[in-house]
């Protein structure tokens, strides 16, 4: 059991049966009236951000999250399929619980899975990823006054924007909590 008078950022908790994550947090002391605690709850199955206000003295309890290494194998249209590392099990997983995540992962690649009393909920990418690009315009030299940048797509289907030197072929670098291009491999 947690207090809300000891929330921190990254505790999670469940409330009304279900289970959040602490986005923020603040303890309001009013002048007049009892002290509490405003928060901004995030719903891990959902993704929903709430605001939630308690007294500090509410009691809830834990939740705890598990995570699991896991290698993503395959899709077949409607499920993506990964496999624990250690057991050899394998889990199917559909487009929402992975949608934020399978833009940068490709077949084989090792993932974080977590789960919530042994349901998988989310998947999380590597923090950096290496992907080919399989498209993208031509660069023009000298065209380069505003430190530019262009759409190019990876092979995993995801667009990045990267400098104007990136070309078809080239292995670039990405930060997949960003989205962000960081250099070329």
């Amino acid at each position: 059991m947690i207090a809300a008078g000891d929330f921190r950022k990254g505790v999670t908790i469940e409330v009304d049966g279900q289970v959040f994550t602490v986005v923020d947090f603040m303890h309001v002391k009013p002048g007049k009236g009892a002290a509490f605690v405003r928060t901004k709850l995030k719903n891990v199955m959902t993704g929903a951000v709430i605001e939630k206000t308690f007294s500090p003295t509410e009691k809830f309890e834990e939740a705890v999250i598990e995570r699991r290494e896991m290698q993503y194998l395959y899709n077949d249209g409607e499920l993506y399929y990964f496999m624990d590392t250690e057991t050899y099990e394998q889990i199917p997983l559909n487009y929402d619980k992975v949608e934020d995540a399978i833009k940068y992962i490709k077949e084989n690649m090792i993932v974080t899975v977590k789960f919530y009393k042994g349901e998988a909920f989310s998947v999380e990418p590597p923090t950096f990823v290496e992907l080919e690009v399989v498209e993208t315009e031509p660069g023009f030299r000298g065209d380069t006054a505003t430190g530019g940048s262009k759409p190019a797509t990876v092979e995993t289907g995801a667009v990045i924007q990267v400098p104007l030197f990136i070309n078809v072929g080239d292995k670039i670098k990405i930060d997949t909590r960003t989205g962000e291009y960081l250099e070329r491999v």
